[in-house]
């Protein structure tokens, strides 16, 4: 099956059927995306108007176009669709994207529809993604079928596989105008009469482009063989699972949603731990996991330090390791008596590190750079997260050193995350992360992402 997907990553030529001159349709919007993300293949847009669409030529009927198109972009009613999709079909043209809904999971005309869609694929053999999505994105072929105004998307090196229009459109632009990284692939699943998550899943993971997958599934259309996959793909990158539908409320929003019928959480539960893939329970870990994974190499163990101003956080956050599966270790007698050295006689180190007075004593930016590498060097220690105290009138340091750090130790993840003023923090994820040192604006987030990292590690060395 991944080798048929090609056509859908590495696109020679795109038809878009239902294509529009009118700014703020989605069959104009779709064009101007491609256009924006500098696709070097051939467009054929089609509409009955004829014309010009952002200066592409448009073809007046399906009967029009080439025989040698490799995807055709459907962007009509739900009632056109299976009209338009045989007529395509007809015209030599294998691979769809559906991008409307209307279909299975709004009512019984819209499942009547969607069962005319299946007779039709299966009856021409076509591969279909969609009903009801919002498209997918190849940022190495610079191409996207989304008909969010997304403008330029980043390339990157993790993946994402979605049953649900929100990621593809409002979260991708969120990582677009908010973070740092870039994707390699997205895919929209919708309601899934073709392709699904099991046929992406084994896609990507042969995928030179994507070194995590990162997923969020309603429902598994084909559970063994996803299991069957998975236990493959994990052993050579992580996969990362948030499965909806865990609670009655969950389940009845995704039959609403994508008519999914979700599975008992426990059968889930089991099933994942089997495959090896690392299962999140928050929308957000999509977007957190998928910037470690962008910018860190896996912890190769569970060990971790963390250097904190305040006794508070060094308790809280001390109690949150244990319940997240990370280990605080004791630290090698020469690692704490270093730390002693660089900090004032009345405090005892340890692991974790009570950094502020030695950040009194010696000054801010001395003690987070000492104090880091001395823990960086322990051998107990896999990954460190600094909490950096910044305040204009404590002081703030210049954030190059963490960045000399994490390439002079490039095996040990760090994590970056803060207290104090939040433009000071908004200056250090500015001034870190197009470097490769990934921030947190919330103190247990680092810790949280550290966790799934290490789980996905823990995954790719499990024993055979």
């Amino acid at each position: 099956m991944k080798e048929t997907l090609v056509p859908f990553f590495e696109p020679r030529s795109v038809a878009i059927i239902g294509a529009s001159a009118v700014s703020g349709k989605p069959g104009h919007e779709v064009i101007k995306n491609i256009l924006d993300n500098g696709y070097t293949g051939k467009l054929y847009p089609v509409n009955p108007k004829g014309g010009k669409i952002l200066g592409v030529d448009v073809l007046s009927s399906i009967a029009s176009l080439p025989r040698d198109v490799d995807v055709a972009v459907i962007i009509l009613p739900a009632g056109a669709t299976a009209q338009a999709l045989r007529e395509c079909a007809d015209q030599g043209i294998r691979h769809f994207v559906l991008s409307s809904g209307g279909f299975a999971e709004v009512d019984e005309a819209g499942a009547r529809i969607q069962e005319e869609i299946v007779r039709i694929v299966r009856e021409k053999d076509l591969k279909v993604l969609g009903p009801n999505t919002s498209g997918h994105t190849s940022t190495p072929q610079g191409f996207t079928s989304t008909f969010f105004p997304q403008g330029k998307i980043r390339r990157g090196r993790v993946s994402y596989i979605a049953q649900t229009g929100n990621f593809g459109t409002h979260t991708l632009k969120y990582i677009m105008t908010g973070e740092c990284f870039g994707v390699a692939r997205v895919v929209g699943l919708g309601n899934k009469v073709g392709l699904d998550e099991t046929d992406a899943l084994e896609y990507l993971g042969n995928d030179p482009e994507t070194s995590a997958i990162l997923i969020y599934i309603e429902s598994f259309k084909r559970p063994l063989r996803f299991l069957e996959v998975a236990r493959e793909v994990t052993r050579r990158k992580p996969v990362v699972l948030l499965k909806s539908g865990a609670t009655e409320a969950g389940r009845q929003a995704a039959m609403a949603h994508t008519a999914a019928m979700a599975s008992p959480d426990r059968i889930v539960e089991g099933m994942l731990r089997q495959a090896g893939v690392v299962r999140i329970l928050d929308y957000t870990h999509l977007i957190l996991a998928g910037k470690a994974f962008s910018m860190l190499p896996l912890p190769t163990g569970n060990g971790v330090s963390f250097l904190a101003p305040s006794g508070a956080m060094l308790t809280t956050l001390s109690d949150f390791c244990d319940r997240l599966g990370l280990h605080v270790p004791p630290m090698e007698p020469d690692t704490v008596q270093r730390l002693q050295d660089i900090s004032p006689s009345y405090i005892r180190m340890r692991n974790p590190v009570d950094i502020w007075p030695a950040a009194i004593a010696t000054g801010v930016e001395f003690a987070y750079r000492e104090g880091m590498e001395i823990v960086l060097k322990d051998p107990a220690v896999n990954a460190v997260v600094p909490v950096m105290m910044l305040t204009r009138e404590s002081g703030v340091p210049d954030p190059a050193f963490i960045v000399d750090l994490a390439k002079k130790y490039p095996t040990k993840p760090i994590l970056v995350t803060f207290s104090g003023a939040k433009e000071c923090m908004d200056e250090y994820k500015a001034a870190l992360e197009p470097k490769g040192v990934p921030t947190f604006q919330e103190i247990e987030q680092p810790f949280e992402v550290l966790s799934i990292m290490v789980r996905c590690s823990q995954a790719i060395n499990r024993p055979l």
